[in-house]
């Protein structure tokens, strides 16, 4: 788990913009207009579109006072917008795990990516941490291959419903017969699965993912 990403050449285009003020809370996003502009000038008007619409949706007062499973489906149908593209064809990399700006100004990510940017736009906008878990799975039904989804908690010991790029609809964890879990994780903890229902098994923090916590320490950096 700790293979940690080499750089990425043109991402020093992003990296200039991406002065947030969101990372790990229920913050407000303040990216501005001259930053989203600038990432525009490199990824065109798409990116623009995206990033509006994301700091409009985090910034929101509706937004942070509607109900939990109102903010799943809002957030769900937004991520699942962006175009999905393989790390290989959009990063040129073999896995490569992007932060939300990336991946919106780009309007493309593979299935990490769109959970990645589920998860902190939730946590953006009050849904606490420990109600999510970024997922690892194995989808066996279409593609038998590694996937990734975010599950949602409504109370600790409630079965998770599944936020996904593939099903677009959030389903109750038991309806997903497609995945078998492998390992979860957060920003302050690791599972390793032990049924499909449940939260599985601590083994510490989830810093111990190395491509985690690189993608935590950018985001830092940005700020």
């Amino acid at each position: 788990m700790n293979i940690k990403p080499a750089p990425i050449p043109w991402l020093g285009w992003l990296l200039p913009a991406l002065v947030v003020a969101f990372a790990f809370a229920q913050e407000v996003v303040t990216i501005t207009d001259a930053q989203i502009a600038k990432l525009a000038e490199s990824f065109g008007p798409v990116a623009k579109e995206r990033l509006t619409g994301w700091r409009s949706l985090m910034n929101n007062p509706k937004n942070r006072a509607i109900g939990e499973r109102q903010k799943l489906e809002l957030v769900n149908d937004f991520m699942n917008r962006t175009t999905f593209k393989s790390d290989r064809e959009h990063w040129g990399k073999e896995d490569y795990w992007a932060t939300p700006i990336e991946f919106l100004s780009t309007n493309g990510g593979d299935c990490e990516d769109f959970s990645i940017a589920k998860y902190f736009t939730l946590r953006a906008i009050g849904v606490s941490d420990e109600k999510l878990q970024i997922t690892y799975v194995k989808e066996i039904k279409v593609y038998n291959e590694a996937h990734m989804v975010l599950a949602y908690f409504a109370t600790p010991d409630a079965e998770p419903v599944i936020l996904d790029n593939i099903n677009k609809s959030i389903q109750p964890a038991s309806a997903r017969t497609d995945l078998v879990p492998v390992y979860s994780f957060n920003g302050s903890g690791l599972w390793l699965a032990k049924e499909q229902t449940g939260r599985g098994q601590s083994v510490g923090s989830s810093d111990r993912i190395g491509h985690w916590k690189d993608l935590q320490s950018r985001m830092r950096s940005a700020i």
